[in-house]
């Protein structure tokens, strides 16, 4: 992603970001990092190491998702919504509705630029969210680092996620709900570093 992306916008970004943790810290706004990630029963493979000549597979075990829509602050805070269907705008705004009912104070929500984000639908719904104290900050292209809740996806699929939750998509179903209702309290990421 490195290389597709644009450094002075990435430099740009990266200073707004720490200002809006700097104010959040201060109490002075709410700062969440919204993002999707979709579970599967299917491995994960970044790579694999394979005689010349030779070809490995990894079967696929189901086409079926579940796809988890969360809005994460660094103190913790915690909204996450499940869906086993595909998402789309609809589903994102109903998130953002959902968000601006809670909150309490300025509050922004940093994420990246996927269609769903970017979609007429979504847009023609921000005037609305600013006037009641949810903004939107769109983080540039190719700059997956600087949303945190990155990390928290990784940390479920790869550390939290215990192996049995594999053996079948209701098993998988139902540990991912234990480990999203742990979040916060007995799961945790330490952003201090």
């Amino acid at each position: 992603m490195r290389g597709k992306r644009d450094e002075v916008d990435f430099q740009a970004a990266k200073a707004e970001l720490e200002g809006f943790r700097a104010l959040a810290e201060a109490g002075e706004l709410e700062l969440y990092y919204f993002d999707e990630a979709g579970f599967t029963l299917d491995p994960c493979v970044p790579y694999a190491w394979q005689t010349v000549g030779e070809t490995s597979e990894i079967p696929a075990a189901s086409s079926d998702r579940i796809n988890v829509l969360a809005f994460y602050a660094t103190d913790h805070r915690f909204h996450p919504f499940v869906f086993e269907e595909t998402i789309d705008s609809e589903i994102v705004i109903a998130c953002f509705d959902y968000l601006r009912q809670t909150i309490t104070k300025l509050t922004l929500v940093v994420m990246d630029g996927a269609p769903t984000h970017k979609s007429d639908a979504f847009q023609a719904r921000l005037e609305e969210w600013e006037s009641r104290g949810l903004y939107v900050y769109l983080l540039p292209a190719y700059n997956p680092e600087l949303n945190l809740i990155e990390i928290l996806w990784r940390m479920i699929k790869y550390h939290w996620l215990p192996l049995n939750a594999y053996e079948s998509y209701q098993a998988l179903l139902r540990m991912l709900n234990e480990v999203l209702k742990g979040i916060g309290s007995k799961y945790q990421i330490d952003f201090a570093g």
